[in-house]
């Protein structure tokens, strides 16, 4: 069995593998993680609250986002050793018609997660021309995040932590929608 801890060492992160290692599985491995700084564009919108949202979620709890002006990402993430994404000719941006989003699903094998795929069937549709899945509530979602760009939030971090709820709402849907045998949405 592979387990997950942070990095720096307290004394809970020496006695829990220990422990694991002598009345759980004597053959565990231990896998010591730091949090990860991640940037991207300005000025958010779809992808740039999604991607964070599904970072934190299901990639890096701990991790740090800045959002800053298009010409200056690829600099600042050298100087702050961030992961660049939503940004153009990077891993973790879009390619050919698939967005930030699934390129993230993509990198951090979470394919698995039928709802997570349907989520990013969604915010492909708001973030693209929406060819590639034809999903319909992709245009709700584009509505929704515009509509938070006018609600006088005064950075891009704010805008994302008010925005967060949503895509916490649109993944119950579509848990919901893979359970009652639904895989691409209610509406299709």
């Amino acid at each position: 069995m592979k387990w997950i801890t942070r990095e720096h060492v307290k004394v809970d992160r020496v006695a829990c593998p220990w422990l694991i290692r002598k009345f759980v599985d004597r053959a565990a491995e231990f896998y010591f993680v730091t949090h990860m700084k991640w940037i991207t564009r300005e000025h958010v919108k779809v992808d740039r609250v999604a991607c964070p949202w599904l970072i934190r979620k299901f990639v890096d709890r701990a991790a740090e986002f800045y959002f800053v002006p298009a010409e200056q990402v690829m600099s600042e993430a050298q100087r702050l050793g961030a992961t660049p994404f939503d940004v153009p000719a990077v891993e973790l941006g879009h390619h050919g018609k698939e967005c930030s989003f699934e390129a993230i699903l993509k990198k951090y094998n979470l394919t698995s997660d039928a709802a997570l795929v349907l989520l990013g069937k969604i915010v492909n549709g708001a973030d693209t021309d929406n060819t590639l899945w034809h999903q319909p509530e992709g245009a709700g979602l584009n509505a929704i995040a515009e509509g938070f760009r006018h609600l006088d939030f005064r950075n891009d971090h704010e805008i994302n932590a008010a925005e967060w709820i949503v895509y916490d709402a649109l993944y119950a849907y579509c848990k919901e929608m893979v359970k009652g045998g639904k895989p691409e949405g209610a509406f299709r």
